[in-house]
């Protein structure tokens, strides 16, 4: 476990998650210091609540999300988030970046908490047998959730595999291979005794099952076969675990759902696609603040893209179904150029990304001058350009004249204006329904949804060499984009078309600002190529070291004894 003293202080929130799908998560704080309290049944219950409650300090914060997302092929630095040195790979972004920490000690943290739900649990008297066995694989499925995660950012990391009540001074990175197979192992058994399937029986919403933990497995399968830690089997168990789960999703209530843009949809978080959520809550005690608070668990996640409308398109204010301007991330050219430049037949784009506004200020609506462009109607001098409701700002995802922008009545913005301050927004977690624009949201994160079981199986396919197989599952994906208004079978592809970078791309478009990229760039070997070639702020910096992210420097720091922590990067990932 993490060394830093206070680590073994386990504040547990138990996130107690009613069954019906509109319940949100309750807190009861708690406090935990010894192992007795892991040996009762009130115990075992808080611990695993708080468990789960932790996922929210990674899936919602901009803690994950700039260490995922910015930094990327996909998305660059925006007018607020300058701060942010990771997404430049600069001299800055050192073992002390404020973003790193808190990754580190969440997963720790609650890698202790499962620990000593798997070490007492199963001698705990007065519950259930069959409730136990849940419980106990729910406590092994968030394990090696929160070991994943620090697996595929840190490589070498210390594996505790036991609950520690008290602090020690010397810690070692295991191989990450003992971490992949306890991670393996962990996801194993947590199939055998979850339920099956998030939509059957009752199951709450954001609970573990079975399929969550088969799509998971699935991919840490995929993720180790690329790394120094590969078995030789790995791609073929990738596609295994994903194709099953496909295979079997008539029988487990689970599909793609036909419309793309459906997925996201604010209130459907539990529709049939989605495979496991993060709940959030709205209860300010746990949150810290009724306000945005960008280094808790509150999902902020509702800021990050939004762009700064209300200063920088005449006739905008402030609103919240446009959101707060705290633009910390803004696409690439090449991720709304050419990942995205296929509008005819795929609709995803346009269910990705807000690229219209609407006046909503009528003082600041602007008036047409005098004289008035080319090809403008002079009687239009010196009256207002639009009205209330209209278009304010249009982005086409096109070049145009400087001579049509100026005739243009409303702010018409082609890709080469695009800026730091206003391009093209990024709507996967818009929340109308918070009580104010500040205020974070509750809205449950979606994790992993079907549609990437089926990029898993394509990519673990076309690894060994079948592209035939390959392709169904991406033209499956495909075919799904063109709803309502595409020609599906224009979004076939070729066995010709399929390569590493063409997957890396589908997985753009479907799963664009899922808190997945920088993962899927170091698992393919891809991050630096990609950010070199499309990345404005990290291209001229990053270099090799950079596929691994720094060990905090807290936890080298708090390494007194025996052999120093780790420094930044490993010497086994080249």
């Amino acid at each position: 476990m993490n060394t830093h003293k206070k680590i073994y202080v386990l504040m547990l929130a138990a996130a107690i998650v009613g069954p019906a799908c509109n319940k949100q998560l309750k807190e009861n704080p708690q406090s935990i210091v010894t192992p007795d309290f892991f040996k009762t049944a009130q115990g075992f219950q808080s611990g695993l609540d708080a468990a789960y409650a932790g996922m929210r300090n990674n899936w919602g914060t901009e803690n994950l999300f700039t260490m995922t997302c910015i930094g990327t092929d996909e998305f660059i630095t925006g007018n607020d988030g300058t701060g942010n040195n990771s997404n430049y790979y600069s001299s800055g972004y050192t073992p002390s970046d404020g973003k790193l920490t808190p990754l580190w000690n969440n997963a720790y943290t609650f890698i202790n908490t499962c620990n000593g739900l798997i070490d007492f649990g199963p001698a705990i008297p007065g519950i259930d047998s069959a409730k136990k066995l849940v419980m106990l694989s729910e406590a092994k499925f968030l394990r090696a959730n929160y070991y994943f995660i620090l697996v595929q950012f840190w490589g070498n990391v210390t594996l505790n595999k036991h609950f520690q009540g008290t602090p020690t001074t010397a810690a070692k990175r295991d191989p990450r291979s003992d971490v992949y197979d306890f991670i393996v192992q962990d996801l194993k058994d947590a199939i055998a005794g979850l339920p099956a399937s998030p939509t059957l029986g009752g199951v709450a919403p954001g609970k573990a099952t079975a399929a969550a933990a088969r799509h998971i497995l699935a991919k840490v399968y995929l993720t180790r076969a690329s790394s120094p830690a590969a078995h030789a089997d790995d791609y073929q168990n990738a596609y295994a675990m994903a194709s099953g789960l496909i295979n079997d999703r008539a029988s487990l209530g689970l599909d793609l759902l036909p419309d793309f843009g459906s997925v996201f949809q604010e209130g459907n978080e539990t529709n049939k696609e989605v495979l496991w959520t993060v709940q959030h809550t709205s209860n300010i005690a746990y949150n810290g603040s009724a306000t945005q608070n960008s280094s808790g668990p509150d999902n902020v996640l509702v800021h990050m893209w939004v762009p700064k409308y209300e200063t920088e398109v005449p006739g905008m204010q402030r609103d919240i179904l446009d959101g707060r301007p705290y633009i910390r991330a803004v696409p690439t050219r090449w991720l709304t150029d050419t990942v995205f430049k296929e509008r005819v037949n795929d609709t995803r784009y346009s269910k990705t990304f807000q690229t219209v506004w609407y006046a909503n200020n009528g003082p600041g609506i602007p008036k047409w001058p005098s004289p008035v462009p080319p090809g403008v109607d002079p009687s239009l001098a010196g009256q207002p350009r639009f009205a209330l409701g209209d278009t304010a700002c249009y982005m086409p995802g096109v070049d145009v004249s400087d001579a049509t922008i100026k005739a243009t009545r409303y702010l018409l913005i082609p890709p080469r204006k695009y800026n730091i301050k206003l391009s093209p927004y990024m709507r996967k977690y818009v929340d109308t329904k918070r009580p104010d624009m500040n205020s974070p949201s509750i809205r449950p994160v979606i994790v992993w949804t079907l549609s990437e079981t089926y990029l898993i199986a394509a990519e673990a396919a076309y690894m060994m060499n079948q592209p035939t197989t390959a392709l169904g599952y991406i033209n499956t994906i495909r075919e799904r984009a063109a709803y309502p208004t595409g020609n599906a079978a224009a979004m076939d592809v070729t066995e010709a078309d399929l390569s590493l970078d063409f997957i890396l791309n589908e997985r753009s478009r479907e799963l664009c600002g899922q808190m997945v990229r920088w993962w899927d760039l170091v698992r393919t070997h891809q991050l630096l190529p990609r950010v070199i070639a499309h990345n404005s702020d990290g291209r001229f910096n990053i270099v090799p070291k950079d596929t691994l992210r720094p060990i905090p420097q807290t936890q080298m720091n708090a390494v007194t004894s025996g052999d120093p922590y780790g420094p930044m990067g490993d010497p086994l990932w080249n």
